[in-house]
């Protein structure tokens, strides 16, 4: 667990609304009124029933969706209003991915898949290897460096995962259910290795997850209901 810093969160979310089909009568509302702030090296558990909105906070956080209303602030810099290319700047730069799926390309190896978003943000190819060597290095697959996926455990898949999310320094960590497809053991393992990511960056992180028990191994819990956070489980 780790002390969260005082000063500017890295993530802050003020009345943030979502709705679909918004104005007609079958308008689904989402989200209503979101508040959330997240400050560096802090790790927040995000629980929430199936379809209760927790993949679009998590999309309009990490900037790939847009709040009908209200504002989204990533280390202190507002974006609602930005251009599409200052968000995806921003997002390539300061934010990080993970999935339930790990959605590695299947034609490269682990630290190639570490590699290439560090070349698309414009690192140089030795820089991007010594950052993809020192990343699966402290996951514990430094030996799977020339592995591709395919001949990876679905377990050592997802801790690769980690690591091109990683890859870029992201100050902020996205997760939608990272372990949730995998069994209980290699589950309890690959959340380990994260939030030994996690704590050595000390970025800020949010992680959403129907484990309630990985839940209770974050800093903080909120939980989304009715298009609304309430602390807690």
């Amino acid at each position: 667990m780790n002390n969260p810093s005082s000063a500017t969160p890295v993530l802050h979310l003020a009345g943030v609304e979502k709705s679909y089909n918004r104005g007609l009568p079958n308008q689904v509302d989402v989200l209503s009124g979101v508040d959330l702030s997240v400050a560096a090296g802090e790790v927040v558990a995000l629980v929430a029933p199936s379809g209760a909105g927790k993949s679009t906070l998590l999309h309009i956080a990490g900037l790939l969706d847009t709040p009908d209303a209200g504002t989204v602030e990533i280390a202190g810099q507002a974006l609602s209003g930005k251009s599409d290319g200052k968000r995806t700047a921003m997002r390539r730069q300061d934010v990080g991915f993970i999935y339930q799926f790990h959605h590695l390309l299947a034609e490269f190896t682990a630290q190639e898949n570490i590699v290439l978003p560090q070349l698309a943000n414009g690192v140089s190819q030795s820089a991007a290897d010594a950052r993809a060597r020192e990343l699966l290095e402290r996951v514990g697959l430094a030996a799977r460096a020339g592995h591709r996926p395919a001949a990876m455990s679905g377990g050592e898949q997802q801790r690769v995962a980690f690591c091109r999310a990683l890859a870029n320094g992201p100050r902020l960590l996205l997760a939608d259910e990272p372990t949730g497809n995998l069994d209980p053991g290699t589950s309890d393992q690959v959340f380990a290795a994260l939030m030994d990511l996690v704590a050595a960056t000390g970025m800020a992180a949010v992680i959403a997850t129907h484990n309630l028990d990985l839940a209770a191994r974050m800093d903080r819990v909120v939980r989304l209901e009715a298009g609304q956070l309430h602390s807690g489980l």
